[in-house]
Formats: structure tokens, C-alpha cells, sequence
């Protein structure tokens, strides 16, 4: 056999560089097909928008012929009271409209919003629980859920601010310019083109410029949030440490970036609206000049003035936040992009077209050959065979390091092996869906991890839907439900974040029962009982025992007493099985396990004299 350097240099493993950001234009495009489905939506909006821009454009026009209505009829008291009335009534009616038609775009289009945000939410929840274990082993988490929150907040801004910000803006800018060039002459359109091409051509520059800088600062905002999450996580090690002021320094350092970031982009930001402001100001000068010198030549009437002063306010009002909301959607994109970066995380496990569920049967489990490497430069399993017949229990043994766990994981496909392969039923893993896999499979694991939430959701997440007097059997049969009888709330107990309110032995025992709740026919006991004390130990290995009965088992075990009934003990050293065997053949053998064996006995009897002891 070759030696494990030489072998691990021909493993493939995955590779994952830095994303690159892509272009704005493939974000929307990405973007696109979520709010398509939403179509007769958007058209509905766009038609309610044009309204509310129709009516919003004809104020202006109104006010107008009220200012010369006034003026022509002064001395007819009846004229007075008739015209500027009907006039009034028009645009009280005008404003109403508005408002009225903004309203029911914002409420026929806030379905599409939402649903949008749902969809690509959910699907980025659900790819990254299909991601590789590698990854989230890899992850920083509090970086991670920062990066999903901005995005889906992203695309509400985004879809907000260019469908109800900056596309009705265009549309009254295209109505006013018209009615200026038609009316008037073509002068007021080219100052109002000219200012705006300028505006526009202003605000780009700069917020491409300074959007290096808010992408800085989400960056430094991930990893602040990152430190603090993995802080908080771990507070019991910090507390065990003395370490609350080193935590501190730590999260004040990224807090330090963070504010240096986010001063140039203030700084930036203060330039940019600074000349915005100029821009719109020698516009309205330029244009109220016309307007003022038509007056006084007799070419334009009083009305014809306000007309057009009223014109610029509505346009330059929402120009003047042009560049913020052309910031916060340059913005709305880098989150987005974040997000869909996440959605395209590579899987690198992931089911074969096609793939079909694993078929029942005969749930003998096989080892062919199997080589696995987590890093090329370093080989964790070296041409590893065994079987676990259907029914029967087999049992794996050896010292930190040497694969033991890796079997597991191996087995429920959390990766894929390099060389070799594994077989459920005759079934190759890698030819079948994953979820066939899982669903076929149960673990206790070494380290129990819970949710944030009750005793009874815990055990039931084995298999969710049951009864609580499945759960009770469970619980009792895993020696844990006198404990939590005994506890105010029962079944209704919070265990707290990663099920830190209970101890070791309690987590481990959820961990069983909830196992038990699922009755797969492949179990995986990784070190189940280690947490436990001997007593509980003694009396859950017989229920482990019973339920194993006629299950395909593979116990990973370090206290060897727990495995003396398996019908194969495999002894591993190094990623290799070194010896293999019933506890007696081994014992006989004298070998490595039974060196093992006699370690173990003489530490358990050294501790049971010492209690007897005192």
C-alpha cells in the first residue's frame, strides 16, 4: 500500500475562492425572474402610477388658469365666485387623486415585494442547509445572517425605491418637459435636459466612487457582528478565562474600522450633496430668468410663471433626493449580491441527475476500499473495508484521531470519499438522493447540540408530528423522563441557546430519545453514553441494546465495556483497521485491543478504589 503522502496528493478536493461582485446588471437579471411571476402586478402598478404622475403633472396646469382666471375676471364679482370654485373643487380633486392612485399602486404592488423577498429568502435558507458540512464548519455565522438580513431588506429598497422612486420621476420629467417644449419654447426643455443630464452624470460618479466605501463598511459591519455572535456563543469560556476585557478589544478593534469606513463615507456623501445642491440651484435660476423675462415681454402670463415655478419644484424635489436614492439602491444591490452569492455556493455534495431514493431491504452498510482526506495534505482513512450485516452491530474502537467519527459522517454523506465507496443495501450513496440516506439513518451524536426551544420540540425533532405520548416513551426508555417531570414546566421547559440549561448527560440523553422517536433501521451511537455517569450509562445501554435489536448498528464507542456484545469490534489506528473481531477473539489475539482493554480495566478499578476509598 502506498504510504499517505503519496496518496493524499492524488485526492481531489474542492476548491472555493472569493466570490467576485458581479455587475449590477446580472443582479437585476438575477433579480428579474422572482418578480416576473408578479407580472400582472407590476402592470397594474405602472398603470395606477402614470395616473397618480397624470394628476400630479396637471396641479401645476390648474394653478395656472386659476392665477389668470383671477387676473382677467378682476371686477366680476360673479365671474369670482364661479370660476376660481370649480377651479379650487378641480384641484382638490387633482391632489386627491394623487395620493389615491400612489396608494393602490403601493398596495397592489406590495404582494410581488414581499413575495419576492419570501421566495429568494426560503431558497437561500434552504441552499445553505444543503451546502457540505465543510461549509458550515467554515462559516462565520454572525457574517452569514448579516449578509441574508441586508438582502432581503435589500430587495424591499431596491424594488421600492426604483419602481416608486425613481421610474415615476422619469415619467413626470418626460410629462414636463413636453408640456414646456409645446407650450413654450424649446428653451425650458434644454435647461431642464442640461441640468438633469449634468445631475445625473454628477450623482453616478461620485456614488460609484464612494460605493467602495459602504461595501468596506459592510464588510468591517459583518465581522463586528461575527466577533460578537461568536463571543456571546462562547460566554462560559470567556467567563472561565477572565477574558471579558480581551473580547471587548477584540470587538472594539472591528468597531474602530467600522467607524473609520463609515466617516469616509459620510465625508463623501457631504460632497456629493453639496453638488447636487449647486447643480439644481443654477437650474432654477436659469429657468425662473426665462420665465421672469417672458413675463415682462408680454409673452407669458403671471400664470404661465407660476406654472413653471411649480413645474420645478415638483421636479427638483425628488431630484434633489436623487442621489440617495441612487446610493441606498447601489446599496440595495451589494446586499443582494451577497445574498445570491450565498444562493451560488457550490454544493459539494449534491445528488446526481436523476438520482432516486435509497430502496429498503437488506440494510447491510459496506466499506469498499474507502480513502478520505478533509485536506489534500493530510489522509484520514486508508483503504478502509468492513460490513455491517442488516441486523447486526458493529463497533468501532481506537484512539483520538483515527477515524472513528469520520465513519459517520462518511456514512450519512456529509461528504464524499475520494477513492473507494459505501454501500446501503448494495446501494452506492452517491447513486441515491441524500435525503433517502438521512431518512434511514439515525445518530446519537458525541457532542449534542439542541434547539433554542422546548424539551418536547427537541425529542419530537426526530420525528416532528409525534404525540406526546410518543414522546414520553421515548423519554422514558432513554432514563430522562423523571428528570424533566420533575422540572416546573415539564414537557414545556426552554433548554436555552445550543441546550446550554442542561448538563452534558441531559443533552446526550434528549439526544437518545429523540434517536428512538425516529426508528430508522441504521443506527450510528457515536460515543452516545460518554456524557453519561455509570449508573445511567449501565441502564441506557440496555435500552441502546434493545433498540439496536434487528437494526443495522455501528456503535463508535472509547469505553470498550460498552461494545463487548458487538458481533465485530474494529480496532482503528491511524485512518487503518488494524484489528478486527468478536471481544474474546480479540482478547485471545493480545494484541493492540486487548492492551487497550487492560489500560481501561486497571484506570476503571484505580477509580473504584479510590471512591471506596473515601
Amino acid at each position: 500500500m502506498r504510504r499517505g503522502g503519496e496518496l493524499s496528493s492524488s485526492i481531489p478536493l474542492p476548491a472555493q475562492g472569493p466570490a467576485q461582485p458581479r455587475s449590477d446588471w446580472s443582479t437585476l437579471k438575477r433579480l428579474f425572474p422572482y418578480l416576473w411571476q408578479y407580472k400582472w402586478r407590476a402592470l397594474a402598478a405602472l398603470v395606477f402610477m402614470v395616473g397618480a404622475k397624470l394628476a400630479n403633472v396637471g396641479v401645476p396646469w390648474l394653478l395656472k388658469h386659476l392665477v389668470d382666471a383671477m387676473d382677467v375676471k378682476v371686477g366680476d364679482p360673479a365671474a369670482v365666485l364661479v370660476v376660481p370654485i370649480g377651479l379650487l373643487v378641480a384641484y382638490g380633486l387633482l391632489r386627491l387623486s394623487t395620493s389615491l392612485f400612489t396608494e393602490l399602486r403601493d398596495l397592489v404592488f406590495s404582494k410581488a415585494t414581499q413575495g419576492a423577498a419570501r421566495s429568494i429568502a426560503l431558497e437561500t435558507f434552504r441552499h445553505l442547509h444543503s451546502l457540505s458540512l465543510r461549509f458550515h464548519l467554515e462559516r462565520q455565522t454572525g457574517g452569514m445572517t448579516r449578509d441574508i438580513e441586508r438582502g432581503v431588506r435589500g430587495i424591499e429598497s431596491l424594488i421600492s425605491f426604483s419602481l416608486f422612486s425613481i421610474i415615476p420621476t422619469l415619467i413626470e420629467v418626460a410629462m414636463v418637459l413636453t408640456i414646456l417644449a409645446v407650450k413654450f419654447d424649446a428653451w425650458f426643455a434644454w435647461i431642464t435636459i442640461a441640468a438633469l443630464v449634468l445631475y445625473i452624470a454628477f450623482t453616478v460618479s461620485i456614488t460609484e466612487w464612494r460605493t467602495k466605501f459602504r461595501r468596506e463598511a459592510n464588510e468591517f459591519d459583518s465581522a463586528a457582528h461575527t466577533k460578537a455572535v461568536d463571543s456571546l456563543l462562547n460566554y462560559e469560556t470567556v467567563k472561565y478565562f477572565n477574558n471579558e476585557a480581551f473580547e471587548a478589544g477584540r470587538y472594539d478593534e472591528s468597531l474602530k474600522r467600522l467607524r473609520r469606513a463609515r466617516l469616509k463615507a459620510q465625508t463623501t456623501l457631504s460632497m456629493l450633496n453639496t453638488g447636487q445642491q449647486l447643480i439644481i440651484a443654477v437650474g432654477l435660476v436659469a429657468m425662473l430668468w426665462r420665465a421672469t423675462t417672458g413675463v415682462v415681454e408680454g409673452r407669458m402670463t403671471l400664470g404661465d410663471l407660476v406654472m413653471i415655478n411649480a413645474y420645478m419644484i415638483q421636479l427638483y424635489i425628488p431630484l434633489n433626493f436623487l442621489g440617495v436614492l441612487y446610493r441606498e439602491i447601489k446599496q440595495s444591490l451589494t446586499d443582494l449580491d451577497k445574498m445570491f452569492t450565498l444562493m451560488e455556493r457550490e454544493r459539494e455534495v449534491a445528488d446526481k441527475p436523476g438520482a432516486q431514493p435509497l430502496r429498503g431491504g437488506d440494510w447491510t452498510v459496506r466499506f469498499e476500499h474507502v480513502t478520505f482526506a478533509y485536506e489534500p495534505a493530510r489522509t484520514i482513512l486508508h483503504d478502509v473495508s468492513f460490513e455491517i450485516p442488516a441486523g447486526k452491530t458493529v463497533a468501532v474502537v481506537g484512539p483520538s484521531g483515527s477515524g472513528k467519527s469520520t465513519l459517520a459522517r462518511l456514512l450519512y454523506r456529509f461528504y464524499d470519499v475520494q477513492q473507494g465507496r459505501i454501500t446501503i443495501a448494495g446501494q452506492d450513496v452517491r447513486e441515491v438522493t441524500q435525503a433517502s440516506v438521512r431518512q434511514a439513518i439515525g445518530i446519537v451524536p458525541q457532542d449534542t447540540v439542541l434547539f433554542n426551544d422546548t424539551v418536547e420540540y427537541n425529542i419530537a425533532y426526530g420525528r416532528p408530528g409525534a404525540s406526546r405520548d410518543e414522546v414520553v416513551e421515548v423519554a422514558r426508555a432513554s432514563r430522562i423522563h423523571d428528570f424533566i417531570a420533575s422540572t416546573p414546566k415539564g414537557y414545556d421547559t426552554m433548554v436555552g441557546e445550543r441546550g446550554l440549561k442542561l448538563s452534558g448527560g441531559e443533552k446526550q440523553r434528549v439526544a437518545i430519545a429523540r434517536t428512538l422517536l425516529k426508528d430508522p433501521p441504521i443506527l450510528i451511537f457515536d460515543e452516545a453514553t460518554s456524557a453519561l455517569d455509570s449508573a445511567n450509562e449501565r441502564a441506557i445501554q440496555a435500552e441502546l441494546k434493545s433498540a439496536a435489536q434487528y437494526k443495522t448498528t455501528l456503535v463508535i464507542a472509547h469505553r470498550l465495556s460498552t461494545v463487548v456484545d458487538a458481533h465485530e469490534i474494529l480496532v482503528m489506528e491511524a485512518g487503518r483497521i488494524i484489528e478486527r473481531g468478536t471481544h474474546q477473539a480479540l482478547l485471545a489475539r493480545n494484541g493492540r485491543y486487548a492492551e487497550m482493554w487492560a489500560l481501561q480495566q486497571s484506570a476503571e478499578g484505580e477509580r473504584f478504589t479510590e471512591v471506596m476509598g473515601m
